[in-house]
C-alpha cells in the first residue's frame, strides 16, 4: 500500500493527509497539499512536525533577528550625530524593541505560550522553495503543493519582523521626540524612516532568499563583518592600540565585531566537537591585530612619498 501511495503522489512535496486512525489502521485523503505545521513522510503521507530547532537553525534565526536590531543601530548612529545625545538611549530601546518581538514571536508560535518551537526538519534547499516543484502530470494542469515544507523557519522571520516593525512605531517617535533635542526636526525621525525602508527590504530578502542565507549566513557574517571592521577603523583614523583606547565607542565597535567574529565561527563550525572548534575562536581577534600590525605600511601618504622619493 505504501508503493502505491507513493507513486500515485506526483512532486516532491504532494502528500496525503490522515483523515482518521482506527487502532493501526490510517485512513488518507486524496493526494494534495499538507496542511501547515507538517510535511510528507518518505510515503508520501502528511506528517505533523513534532522536532525541535538543531542548534544550527536557532543560529540562523539568531542571524535574522540580529540583521534589523543592526540596522538599527547603524542608521541611529548615522544620523544622531555628533551634538546629540540621545543616540545611546535610542540604541537601547532598539535593542528593547528586537529582544521583545523575538520573545513575542516565540510565545504566539506552536506550541502557543512556550519559548521552544515546533519544526519540521531542514533536508535539502528546494524545502525552501515548494512553491518551483509544483508537479504537472499532463503538463496543462499543475497541482498546487506550495506548502511550508521547513515549518516554522520559513514563516516566524515574516511575524518576527511585523512584531519590530509594530513596536518601533509604537515606541520610537515618542522617545525621539522627548530626547532627540540636539537634532533638528527634519533629523531626529531619520532612523526612523530608515526602517521603514529596510524592513520591506528585509521581507523581500527572507521571501526571495530565505533558503540561500540558511546555508550561507555564517559565510556572510564573517565576510561582513571584516569588511566592515576594516572600513570603521580605516574611517576613524586608527593606527594603533592607543588609538583605540582613546575613546570608549570604538572599543564598544571592536568588541560588537568580535561577536560577530565568533558568532560566524560558531555557525560554521556547529561546535559539533567542542575540542576542535573552540580552539578557533581564538581567531577572533586576528583581522584587527593583523589590521593594526599592518596600517603603518599601508599609509597613502607614505606610500605617496616612498613613491615620489624612488623617481
Amino acid at each position: 500500500a505504501a508503493v502505491d501511495i507513493q507513486t500515485a503522489c506526483l512532486g516532491l512535496y504532494c502528500g496525503r493527509t490522515v483523515l482518521s486512525v482506527n487502532g493501526s489502521v490510517e485512513t488518507y485523503g486524496d493526494c494534495g497539499v499538507c496542511p501547515r505545521g507538517q510535511r510528507t513522510d518518505d510515503n508520501k503521507i502528511c506528517r505533523e512536525c513534532m522536532g525541535s530547532p538543531d542548534r544550527y537553525d536557532w543560529l540562523y534565526l539568531g542571524f535574522m533577528a540580529m540583521l534589523p536590531l543592526v540596522l538599527h543601530w547603524f542608521f541611529i548612529e548615522w544620523y544622531s550625530g555628533k551634538k546629540s545625545s540621545s543616540a545611546l538611549l535610542q540604541h537601547v530601546t532598539a535593542l528593547f524593541e528586537c529582544s521583545i518581538a523575538a520573545i513575542v514571536t516565540l510565545l504566539v508560535s506552536d506550541p502557543v505560550g512556550s519559548l521552544r518551537i515546533r519544526s519540521c526538519k531542514v533536508k535539502k534547499l528546494s524545502d525552501w522553495y515548494t512553491v518551483l516543484y509544483n508537479p504537472s502530470p499532463d503538463y496543462i494542469t499543475t497541482v498546487h503543493c506550495t506548502q511550508e515544507a521547513v515549518y516554522p523557519l520559513y514563516t516566524i522571520v515574516f511575524i518576527y519582523y511585523a512584531f519590530c516593525l509594530v513596536l518601533m512605531m509604537l515606541l520610537r517617535p515618542l522617545l525621539v521626540k522627548k530626547i532627540a533635542c540636539g537634532l533638528g526636526k527634519s533629523d531626529r525621525f531619520k532612523s526612523i524612516y530608515a526602517a521603514l525602508y529596510f524592513f520591506p527590504i528585509l521581507t523581500v530578502l527572507q521571501a526571495v532568499g530565505g533558503g540561500l542565507l540558511y546555508y550561507a549566513f555564517p559565510y556572510i557574517i564573517l565576510v561582513l563583518s571584516l569588511v566592515t571592521l576594516a572600513v570603521y577603523m580605516s574611517a576613524s583614523e586608527v593606527e594603533s592600540f592607543k588609538d583605540l583606547l582613546v575613546r570608549k565607542k570604538r572599543l564598544v565597535v571592536l568588541f560588537s565585531h568580535w561577536l560577530l567574529h565568533a558568532y560566524g565561527i560558531i555557525s560554521i563550525s556547529k561546535l559539533d566537537k567542542l575540542e576542535q572548534d573552540l580552539p578557533l575562536l581564538a581567531l577572533v581577534p586576528a583581522p584587527a591585530l593583523f589590521y593594526l600590525l599592518t596600517v603603518k605600511y599601508t599609509e597613502p601618504s607614505r606610500i605617496l612619498s616612498e613613491g615620489g622619493n624612488g623617481h
